[in-house]
């Protein structure tokens, strides 16, 4: 019998996709998927993003030996390639892949359980091997990209399917671009390929992400008739698929270009999301351009604005958000909450800056750091706002009917004899009566649940 395999995800959308990817390709190999206390492999598959992100990653590589003592423990992602050595040497830790190698995965782990060894496409010789564990991680990311796995909904009901790599922005507080490399995107015929197994294998709802989404195409050679832009590999996607419902990730501000804004006019609500994920980090000018981002303040409001024109008051948006940058005043956060209070936000991700290493900000951090009692008092502040925006958003949609896809259940929910499921423009449900994953259905809002999650029930 082969042996089985866990893993353990942390991070973002894109990072998800990798792990998701590297399951389907251990199975593929005949392993199996199994839980912690039984798995022979344990893959964590770990972010670097924040110190607290670090953190966690170590404390559950501490765990998992202490659980499962026999298993070999593999860790790869963004932290394996930012500091390999450091988790080389922990205990129970087997190997560590960085993302520079991230597709030499499956035949790493396949053959140190003595499987497929003969059938690996690289030599699998670490880079380093003089310390506790061996380590694949360099700067030249040459097997960064894992594309080979194919796309069904399983135990992800809306899985990602991750079409570019990498970014080159530089802002001063991001550690990606050494833990990620430059972009690179996933060509059109894969794209292409991959949407349309995931759509023979039944699946709903596809997502597609990337770290810098909005990139796709510009590194790729050009061929005659082929997307170059990430608007024109969507609207390949709805001319050439059956997909029923395609969403989009985080997009940077700028990369909301008239064409992908365009699409969203013609067909947002119609298998296309309306939903838009932009990332903001402050609303004051002065710290964003201390953070290096690309665009100002009054170029994101006139983002938004045309978004909303595009897709109309239905549409959700998102946005990242980050407090205590080096240096950010009381004057410049406030800057910031009186923008986020302007715009009408769905939802709102919340970060404490995190210094990283190897970063600009690292250096600012050092010579203006901002207090931690100011950064958990602005935490605390942003936090209200974005429980204030996310319910007045969630409100407007009372008695109206929106269309959903079932999702898996938790325990709790189904005791009340209710399903999970997400609207078409990203809204948790609860929906009366137990409904299989991955069904596309209309729902009637009728309340609120305590979690702000909208209550609905089958309409029609």
């Amino acid at each position: 019998m082969m042996p089985g395999f866990h893993i353990k995800h942390f991070g973002c959308r894109a990072a998800r996709a990798d792990a998701e990817a590297l399951g389907v390709c251990l199975c593929s190999a005949g392993l199996n998927e199994e839980t912690i206390h039984e798995a022979a492999f344990v893959v964590v598959n770990t972010c670097s993003v924040t110190a607290e992100a670090d953190r966690a990653a170590r404390a559950f590589i501490r765990r998992a030996h202490r659980r499962n003592p026999a298993a070999k423990i593999v860790v790869t992602g963004c932290y394996a390639q930012r500091a390999p050595q450091e988790l080389a040497g922990m205990a129970g830790v087997t190997a560590v892949i960085g993302n520079s190698h991230k597709d030499l995965a499956p035949d790493i782990i396949s053959n140190l359980a003595g499987h497929a060894a003969a059938t690996s496409r690289h030599a699998l010789v670490p880079v380093a091997s003089l310390l506790a564990a061996p380590v694949w991680a360099d700067d030249n990311f040459a097997h960064s990209f894992l594309e080979e796995a194919q796309l069904a909904p399983g135990s992800q009901t809306r899985p990602n399917l991750k079409i570019q790599e990498g970014c080159a922005n530089r802002c001063t507080f991001c550690v990606i671009p050494s833990t990620r490399g430059p972009s690179m995107s996933l060509p059109h015929a894969v794209v292409l390929r991959r949407v349309e197994e995931f759509v023979a294998a039944g699946g709903n709802e596809l997502v597609l992400s990337g770290i810098n989404l909005g990139r796709w195409g510009r590194d790729l050679r050009r061929e005659p008739g082929a997307p170059r832009t990430l608007a024109s590999l969507v609207r390949s996607i709805l001319q050439q698929t059956a997909l029923p419902r395609l969403r989009l990730s985080s997009i940077e501000p700028m990369d909301w270009d008239d064409e992908l804004i365009a699409l969203m006019r013609e067909r947002g609500g119609n298998r296309l999301c309306r939903h838009a994920h932009l990332p903001l980090q402050s609303g004051s000018d002065a710290v964003l351009r201390r953070m290096h981002r690309r665009y100002r303040p009054w170029h994101y409001t006139g983002k938004i604005s045309a978004l909303l024109r595009a897709a109309g008051p239905e549409l959700t948006l998102g946005a990242d958000v980050m407090a205590g940058f080096p240096g950010e005043t009381d004057r410049e956060f406030e800057e910031t909450v009186t923008f986020i209070r302007e715009l009408p936000f769905g939802y709102l991700h919340l970060f404490p800056f995190s210094p990283r290493p190897g970063t600009s900000g690292w250096a600012l951090h050092a010579a203006s750091p901002v207090p931690q009692s100011a950064v958990e008092e602005r935490m605390a502040a942003l936090r209200a706002l974005a429980a204030e925006k996310t319910l007045s958003h969630r409100r407007r949609f009372m008695d109206r009917s929106l269309s959903v896809i079932s999702l898996h259940t938790p325990r709790e929910i189904a005791a009340r004899g209710r399903s999970a499921a997400l609207s078409e423009n990203f809204l948790p449900m609860e929906i009366e009566g137990l409904f299989p994953a991955n069904c596309l259905f209309n729902v009637r809002v009728i309340g609120i649940v305590p979690d702000c999650s909208l209550l609905g029930v089958q309409d029609g």
